[in-house]
């Protein structure tokens, strides 16, 4: 179905306010059990919630009949993280019904503004930064291309953490998103799968048994995915961890009550909270619980699925492929090994081949150090049964390799799951190299580096197993949700065909020359910018101006992002304007946003420097308004929704080398932010595509970074020789910004100056502050800006997560879309 045929069979749906006022009444009155004269903002939103969650329910049960109809290849996409954001706003765009629900609400007279109603919604605290917004924006073109798949995942309770700033520190708050219920997940009591921990392994003959075992119980919540421009919609399906009755009947029935209530909790504690803290033992063991257990479910459901309509498993691989997102899921190899020899008594070596063929992964790191591993001790402890499998997988690898390439020791210790060096511990990410018939990363660069870096023996193994697969990002959550006047202005220029095909965006270079299209676009730009400095005002008490430059770095805090060289310039800026106060200064507010996370102390440390620059500089009156610096907490989908589409400038300034891709890239370009960014991660694929006339780069090259590193990197020789770099540094260290603590920051300076600067900010530090001279000098010139923003915009139509799917599903998954008939409104 196009989309003319979409939007022509709900065109009855937006005409009919009458109806679905009705259906808002009934769901206040029937299921939220509430009369409209002391109905509370937070039940008319779950009345809407409801109303419109019917509309998507007759699309969902037709397409599982059609999946089951047809016997198509199900994909199912595991993930620890699904950042999906709201889910209300994400629905009503999916079915275009939003001048339907204003206009119902008004007539029912909901004494409430219809934006600020649906700012009562919760972000779902499923995800933290790009890996959970990465599985989001896939889920939502999975559905609208009509791939046949599940979202795998963790119902935590509590998010990451609610991260406030007090005195300019992050202090973190339990992020209980659930408070008020949530209307869009149908749980599933009757879909519970045991999941076993610990206990002792028994072997009988070829048989082994795992007995002793301590379980809790998985249960099903279900989100419909709606696809855009389609009836088709896939599920996400979230497990939460329920006590098992006979461990609360034991407990009881010994008369051992608080036992009870303290050993559900603690069974129950595995679904609890998104990434506990890692820095105990005890952290790290329930991280590794928490991964296993998500995994066991959704094989023991996806296997239950697939004996529904097969006898056997010779047609497994055609018709599951299994996708891990990072190597958090990969638990996920030995777990269907154990489900096929242990349950269904496959032979060991048929379900070696039958995994092989079901599962690929994506890579998301090319540091030695973020690759996770077990140790074979808590293994051992935990997951006894599958510290055996993967153990038999090792044998059988080593094995295979030494029959192809002969007896090579420093080889096999290379290659082998098992980390003998030190303390032993399981190569989680080789697991899944092994395991996999296709291994890809997220951008061209990343793809070519990882072959060459972290994975190079194995590559040389299976070079035909490696692929690339550049990261995308939806239009319709990106663009046609965080700026409406943005997208109004493209419906005008192009039509409404671009949130489908993003490459129609290309025909935005026909407008640059139109009388008054350069106008428009800066229009709709300072109307974001004016939306964020509300925002700003109300939660920081900060005035900003609009006219202003608004330069944005929001992400992650984390060393490798350089969020500190963006604070460097800051404050070269900031010593430049009181050394000569009368230059015409092109005036500046830096955005900052992101969690650090609560075990690292370095990043923390950051973000308190960031707060002590902004208190400094944003008070000194010799400043004038001329910069201004903002962090603003707790940042969220819906935060950058407001954030992305008000920057003119995007900070993607990671070393080169070690950003894998990043997605925030291509969210502010596709807004019309101009991007300043080494060349790391899918930045170079963007400056193919925009221009390099068009792109701020700076800075050392990936190879120039190794050959610096490889010379005796000394990172006081820049300290010394560069003045400007030196009073930047110098004012860190000496207590200019924490006059009260002359000494806070003095790790943050040995970091730079005495211990290496790893990520090699000293280094890129000139280029870095000479383009953004450059940028200030562009950003006088109000129309040569615009055009290169809006070719920034037109460049952006190969980074949609549609032209991603795709990919993964021909080259990939080999997944043919469901096949839905079209209903008589269509036409």
């Amino acid at each position: 179905m196009d989309i003319t045929q979409f939007e022509h069979q709900y065109d009855h749906l937006a005409r009919d306010v009458g109806a679905f006022k009705r259906a808002i009444s009934n769901k206040l009155m029937y299921t939220v059990g509430k009369d409209p004269v002391s109905a509370l903002p937070q039940d008319w939103l779950h009345a809407v919630s409801y109303a419109v969650r019917d509309h998507l329910v007759e699309r969902w049960m037709k397409t599982t009949r059609a999946q089951y109809a047809q016997d198509v290849k199900r994909v199912y996409y595991l993930s620890m993280e699904f950042l999906i954001g709201r889910t209300f706003s994400n629905a009503i765009l999916a079915l275009e019904l939003m001048p339907t629900i204003r206009q119902a609400l008004s007539e029912l007279d909901v004494n409430v503004d219809t934006d600020k109603l649906f700012d009562l919604e919760p972000d779902a605290a499923l995800g933290n930064g790009g890996l959970g917004r990465l599985a989001a924006c896939f889920l939502d073109s999975m559905a609208t291309l009509g791939v046949p798949g599940f979202g795998y995942g963790i119902r935590y309770d509590y998010g990451m953490f609610r991260q406030m700033i007090v005195d300019g520190r992050q202090v973190e708050a339990p992020d209980y998103w659930l408070t008020k219920g949530n209307p869009w997940e149908f749980p599933r009591p009757e879909v519970q799968f045991r999941v076993r921990f610990g206990g002792q392994l028994e072997q009988h003959g070829e048989t082994v048994r795992w007995v002793g075992t301590d379980d809790v119980l998985a249960m099903a919540y279900d989100t419909i995915i709606p696809g855009y421009g389609t009836e088709a919609t896939n599920t996400l399906r979230l497990w939460s961890a329920k006590a098992t009755e006979e461990m609360n009947l034991r407990a009881f029935n010994q008369g051992n009550y608080f036992g009870a209530v303290e050993g559900k909790n603690h069974s129950e504690n595995v679904s609890r909270v998104l990434y506990p803290d890692d820095s105990t033992p005890s952290g790290r063991e329930l991280r590794l619980r928490q991964e296993y257990f998500f995994v066991s479910a959704s094989l023991q459901d996806l296997v239950r699925r697939y004996l529904r309509t097969h006898t056997g498993f010779d047609a497994l691989p055609d018709k599951v492929s299994v996708h891990m997102n990072d190597t958090h899921p990969v638990l996920a190899i030995p777990e269907l090994m154990r489900l096929l020899v242990d349950e269904h008594r496959v032979p060991w070596l048929k379900a070696w081949q039958l995994c092989q063929k079901v599962f690929s992964y994506t890579n998301h790191t090319l540091m030695h150090e973020a690759l996770e591993t077990w140790p074979v001790e808590m293994f051992a402890r935990v997951l006894p049964r599958h510290l055996r499998i993967i153990f038999d997988i090792n044998a059988h690898f080593l094995g295979d390799v030494s029959a192809q390439h002969g007896h090579q020791p420093e080889l096999m210790r290379k290659l082998s799951l098992i980390d003998e060096s030190g303390e032993r511990r399981v190569r989680m990410a080789y697991l899944a190299v092994v395991a996999s018939h296709s291994i890809n990363g997220v951008s061209a660069l990343h793809s070519e580096l990882m072959k060459e870096s972290i994975f190079a023996d194995f590559a040389q193994l299976w070079p035909e197993r490696f692929n690339n697969k550049t990261n995308g990002v939806t239009p319709r959550r990106w663009l046609a949700q965080a700026n409406p006047g943005l997208a109004t202005l493209l419906d005008q220029r192009l039509g409404r065909g671009w949130r489908r095909q993003l490459d129609q965006l290309e025909g935005l270079k026909h407008a640059l020359d139109l009388p008054g299209f350069l106008g428009a676009v800066r229009k709709v730009k300072r109307q974001n910018k004016e939306r964020l400095a509300r925002l700003v005002l109300q939660q920081l008490g900060v005035d900003l101006n609009p006219d202003a430059l608004f330069d944005v770095q929001v992400k992650r805090i984390h060393e490798y992002k350089r969020q500190l060289l963006n604070v460097l310039h800051v404050i070269t800026r900031y010593q430049r304007i009181l050394a000569n106060p009368d230059a015409q200064w092109v005036p500046r507010v830096v955005v900052f946003a992101g969690k650090a996370a609560s075990a690292y102390h370095q990043a923390k440390l950051i973000i308190k420097l960031i707060n002590d620059v902004a208190t400094t500089v944003n008070n000194d009156p010799r400043v004038g308004g001329r910069l201004k610096v903002v962090f603003i907490p707790n940042y969220s989908v819906s935060l950058a929704e407001v954030i992305i589409p008000a920057a003119d400038l995007s900070e993607q300034i990671s070393t080169a080398g070690t950003e894998a891709s990043g997605t925030g890239n291509m969210k502010f370009a596709l807004n019309g932010a101009l991007t300043i960014g080494t060349l790391d991660g899918a930045n170079v694929e963007m400056r193919e595509q925009v221009g390099a006339e068009n792109f701020f780069i700076f800075g050392n090259t990936t190879p120039q970074v190794a050959e610096l590193r490889a010379q005796g990197y000394q990172p006081r020789m820049y300290y010394e020789s560069n003045p400007e770099l030196r009073a930047t540094l110098d004012a860190i260290r000496n207590g200019v910004f924490s006059p009260s603590e002359p000494a806070r920051f003095q790790a943050i300076f040995d970091t730079l100056v005495n211990w290496g600067d790893h990520y090699l900010l000293l280094a890129d530090y000139a280029d870095y502050i000479a383009t953004q001279d450059r940028v200030d000098t562009l950003y006088r010139n109000a129309d040569e800006w615009s055009r290169k923003a809006v070719l920034n915009i037109a460049g952006m139509g190969t980074f949609s997560s549609d032209r991603t799917i795709a990919e993964y599903a021909h080259d990939i998954w080999h997944s043919k879309p469901v096949l839905l008939p079209v209903s008589h409104a269509a036409g």
